[in-house]
């Protein structure tokens, strides 16, 4: 068998493992953060977030073709992202064999056998290694870009050592065509794959000079960076805004129609490239040919972003920005939406604006002119610095600034300290401790924030795991249970350096190019993403390039090691003993440590709890929600499985633009058209932004209505001039309030005539801050104009400052809190550690007892960190409902309740020391309903977690300082009230086990009661 089919053999091998491990692992339906919103795009070919990832969705829409019913659509989208990470891992393969025999026997020669041997295990031990590393794992199983973005950044690496390998031959430039399509696909993708430009520029420097240079290199690098920024800003970016302007003089100037400039600027790039092709063949100029044909097939490839346009103005149920006309397509593709950050030179966080500068025009879609919608500004600073990297004055990231470079709350950041914290946070925290987990092991998936007992990297090696956290013969359960708990004793990053330096020394020109994907999927990102602290989540996708060219020098290892046993036996034995010590040290030992929380076959959390939300509501309903993970699954189980459509959810990140409040306008699905008055240029980008606060003595509370009309109005008597001149609507007053007809609630259905002694006369509640927001002033729209026709919900996830003050108005019915205009009674039994709100009981009891469903959690081999956070937050819920029917003198149904809790929620096998704090909530209940059993299970489980955690941080504090911090005094607070409990209850055998450790560790911590 010829060496070539060999090495096809073996990379469709590598796919076939690596697309098993993944289809094997699969999440079944939805998941968690994006997935969701692409799942449903992908279905019904719609518009995503910006900047859009059109080919995805289009791909994801052929593959949930194949789905037999809606239900298994998510699962054939998800297997869309395990096929592609399988591929990649295959292309992985042979970009590893063809470096490797390139070292071996050079472009033409066929490797003997021994050679061929240690090739295509240096293939198998790092494609594998890749295919079970953490960061890549994750995505494989999920229906997110990075699985599709690395299958085409792995097929540019392995084209371009393809045309290397057959650079000498006739028509190999083809290779390079081949790249630049690929390229302009990638953009409809994710941009990632333009990083391996530089990477591609320095191949072909090499392959094309016969003696390569110092400053030839360094050209060709800078050449390499060029051709991405053309890429990057001339074509993605400036095209797109050279049509928006070339329609702004044709639509405003010439009077056409709207698309008549983009037209035209379309037919003078195609005839201007056609021109080019030709002159370049006519004067036989082969670089201008190239560069021409590379410059036509990238826009080929970036012309799937024609279908975010065409679908946008079929106005789809999901229609993120509404980008149907030039320069709203424009500021989707610049992210606009999510502002901006400094990156070369910019502000410090305690820095002082002293003046604004106009930077450009926003411009909207007019009847029949673009209008004008406002200015876009700069501000400028007293104080800037090269390379800001401590920039934002958010209060929270300014304080963790202050904590992590250990400032004073009176201390300027200096250029040194700005440095220190890109060095120490973001490349050290936000890279290496990502990189660590892959190679090195991972402490566990608990999101981390710098403390010593969650989401750390460790070895598994105790002596270098102490020295940096701490005593690991005390590890509590938190880490030790946690099915993240990766120990992988260095040997991936012992065998990438070794793999690295052997390559630095047999072909110092390939290593370097290695080297630089390295660099640029990795160091470059973290200089380009400038991230602030306390990010939403972990953020270890975005590095997953740079990990890919490590698991290169990984599988590279092979032939260094192989000559090292060389030096002893035949080189057949060698490359033999060589591939099996390594697969053994590295893709075996990932896939045995990380298979159980890569594994998530058997959980749905995502869709159910998203149902549960959808559950929770009336006939009708109206429904806001606040973040990704209470918005994305609820519009993938609307959209897809066609759960509750007649619900209209309202997302309040987006509820201040524009183009979202005239979606929700329009009916979707069964859901009819929200109750909003305002004409659309009441509110158009521009208009009434935000209105501010001028306290103009107002009596007592003012009718809602009333002052509704009054913000609204365009009579000029309405406004106040600002010191630019102009006049604007402003906010005379912060109390308001709404008068009830109580008939008018019973005809609704709102409340049942058993409660109409506790309906209000007028609801009054007080706005808090000094303004009114776009989505506010259409909330009280929709409050005025509602009539109370249709149920008004807030998830129970959205936090309290985006209630306007109608807090005292909602009453819990299970995943969403409504909205009555009612009297709240009282609840006895209270906890002593949180108040407990009033449930509509009857409601609540029906949703979580009879519909509610809860995401196999309890079964589920492994459940991620945004569904373990939802079985706490569901415990609260249980414990909510329980107390009020406690209150209510229904204890056998409370007792229900509690079973139910402790039958579908994994409480007593989730380790995580914050929950610590609600179990005590539950031990409580559980005692007083007679559930002396349960309690006194989940009392010893509890009070071992802390003893654990408490263990731990002591035998920290021996070596660290001041770890006796707030996480001590919480377990040493749930211990006391432990034994108050077991007191109160006459526990006396666990009411003494708790109180011999509570004087143990207050002696140890040196704390007194």
């Amino acid at each position: 068998m010829t060496y070539k089919k060999i090495n096809n053999l073996f990379g469709w091998l590598t796919f076939l493992i690596a697309s098993a491990a993944y289809v094997l692992t699969l999440e079944p339906t939805a998941s968690y953060w994006d997935c969701g919103e692409f799942i449903s795009a992908a279905y019904k070919l719609q518009v995503v977030h910006q900047p859009g990832a059109p080919l995805f969705l289009m791909v994801g829409k052929i593959f949930s073709l194949l789905a037999a019913d809606e239900m298994s659509i998510a699962y054939w989208v998800n297997i869309s992202s395990a096929l592609s990470s399988g591929a990649t891992i295959m292309f992985l393969f042979w970009s590893v064999t063809a470096l490797g025999k390139k070292v071996t026997s050079g472009y033409q020669k066929d490797p003997n056998t021994a050679q061929t041997i240690t090739i295509m295990g240096a293939g198998l031990v790092g494609a594998l290694a890749y295919a079970f590393s953490d960061t890549f794992w994750f995505s494989a199983v999920e229906a997110e870009v990075y699985a599709m973005s690395s299958l085409l950044t792995a097929i540019v690496f392995w084209a371009i050592l393809k045309w290397d390998a057959h650079a000498d031959e006739p028509n190999s430039d083809k290779w390079i065509l081949f790249i630049a399509y690929v390229m302009g696909l990638s953009i409809g993708v994710h941009l990632l794959n333009l990083l391996a430009i530089p990477a591609i520029a320095l191949v072909y420097y090499f392959r094309r000079t016969d003696k390569a240079t110092t400053k030839g290199t360094i050209i060709a690098l800078f050449v390499g960076i060029a051709i991405l920024g053309f890429i990057q800003y001339g074509i993605i970016q400036y095209m797109i805004k050279m049509g928006a302007y070339f329609d702004l003089f044709f639509v405003n100037t010439l009077g056409l129609g709207f698309g008549s400039g983009v037209a035209f600027l379309a037919v003078l790039v195609v005839a201007f490239s056609i021109w080019l092709v030709i002159y370049s063949i006519k004067k036989n100029k082969p670089v201008l040919n190239m560069a021409t044909l590379s410059f036509i097939l990238i826009i080929f490839g970036y012309s799937s972003f024609a279908m975010i346009v065409i679908r946008a103005k079929a106005n789809p149920t999901l229609n993120n920005s509404h980008p149907s006309d030039a320069f709203s397509f424009l500021s989707y593709l610049n992210r606009e939406q999510y502002g901006d950050r400094p990156l070369f030179y910019g502000q410090y966080f305690d820095s002082k604006i002293v003046d604004s500068k106009e930077t450009s025009t926003i411009y909207r879609r007019g009847d029949s002119k673009y209008e004008v919608a406002g200015k876009r500004n700069s501000y400028v600073y007293d104080r800037n610095t090269l390379l800001p990297r401590m920039y934002s004055d958010d209060r929270g990231h300014v304080a963790v600034y202050r904590d992590w470079m250990n400032m004073s709350e009176s201390e300027s950041p200096n250029f040194a300290q700005n440095m220190g914290f890109f060095g120490t946070y973001q490349v050290g925290f936000m890279y290496m401790r990502y990189f660590m987990w892959n190679f090195a092991g991972r402490q566990n998936d608990e999101q981390g924030y710098g403390e010593y007992t969650k989401g750390n990297w460790i070895s598994g090696i105790k002596p270098i795991d102490a020295m940096r956290l701490g005593n690991q013969s005390e590890l509590p359960k938190s880490i030790t249970e946690n099915n993240a708990y990766n120990r992988l004793y260095f040997l991936p990053l012992i065998l990438g350096i070794i793999g690295a330096f052997w390559h630095f020394k047999r072909n110092q020109k390939d290593a370097g190019v290695v080297g630089l994907l390295f660099f640029f999927t990795g160091l470059a990102i973290v200089i380009y993403l400038n991230q602030t602290p306390n990010q939403p989540r972990e953020r270890d996708y975005a590095y997953a390039g740079s990990f890919y060219a490590f698991a290169i020098w990984i599988g590279l290892a092979v032939f260094a090691i192989s000559e090292w046993i060389g030096k002893f036996m035949n080189a057949k034995t060698a490359g033999i003993l060589s591939t099996t010590i390594c697969l053994l040290a590295a893709p075996v030992l990932m896939a045995k440590e990380e298979w159980n929380d890569h594994d998530r076959s058997h959980k749905t959390t995502a869709r159910d709890l998203a149902k549960n939300y959808l559950a929770s509501c009336a006939p009708n309903a109206i429904l806001f929600t606040y973040g990704d993970n209470d918005t994305y699954p609820l519009w993938y189980v609307q959209e897809v499985e066609n759960f509750r459509p007649d619900i209209r959810i309202v997302n309040l990140s987006l509820f201040d633009t524009d183009w979202y409040i005239n979606q929700l306008r329009r009916p979707f699905n069964e859901s009819k058209p929200l109750p909003i008055t305002m004409a659309p240029s009441a509110y158009v980008s521009g208009v009434r932004d935000v209105i501010f606060y001028q306290d103009f003595q107002l009596q007592g509370f003012q009718n809602v209505g009333d002052v509704f009309e009054f913000v609204t109005s365009d009579n000029q008597e309405a406004k106040v001039q600002y010191q630019n001149g102009k006049y604007e609507n402003f906010l005379p007053t912060k109390q308001l309030k709404l008068d009830i007809n109580a008939e008018e609630i019973l005809k609704t259905g709102t409340m049942k005539a058993d409660e109409k002694d506790r309906i209000v006369p007028e609801m009054q509640w007080s706005l808090s801050g000094n303004y009114l927001t776009k989505g506010q002033l259409a909330f009280l729209d929709m409050l005025v104009h509602n009539k109370w026709e249709r149920p008004i919900y807030f998830a129970f996830t959205v936090p309290s400052s985006s209630f306007m003050g109608l807090d005292k108005y909602l009453f819990n019915e299970g995943f969403a809190l409504r909205l009555l205009p009612k009297t709240k009674n009282k609840v006895d039994n209270q906890s002593a550690l949180s108040e407990t709100e009033e449930v509509n009981a009857d409601e609540m009891y029906a949703n979580m007892m009879d519909k509610f469903v809860w995401g196999n959690m309890k079964n589920a081999a492994y459940l991620d960190p945004e569904s373990t956070k939802m079985v706490f937050l569901s415990v609260n819920k249980f414990v909510e409902l329980s107390r009020n029917l406690i209150a209510e003198g229904k204890a056998d149904s409370a007792k229900k309740v509690m079973g139910k809790c402790l039958e579908v929620l994994p409480i007593k096998t989730v380790y995580d020391s914050n929950f610590a704090l609600g179990k005590y909530e539950i031990v409580d209940l559980l005692y007083q309903l007679g559930m002396t059993k349960e309690a006194n299970d989940i009392l010893e489980q509890t009070a071992g977690l802390i003893k654990g955690e408490l263990n731990y941080r002591y035998s920290i504090n021996k070596t660290k300082e001041d770890l006796t911090g707030r996480d001590v005094q919480l377990g040493l607070f749930v211990l006391s009230q432990f034994e108050e409990l077991t007191e109160k209850h006459k526990q006396a055998t666990l009411n003494k086990m708790i109180v011999a450790e509570l004087k143990s560790f207050e002696n140890k911590f040196g704390f007194t009661r």
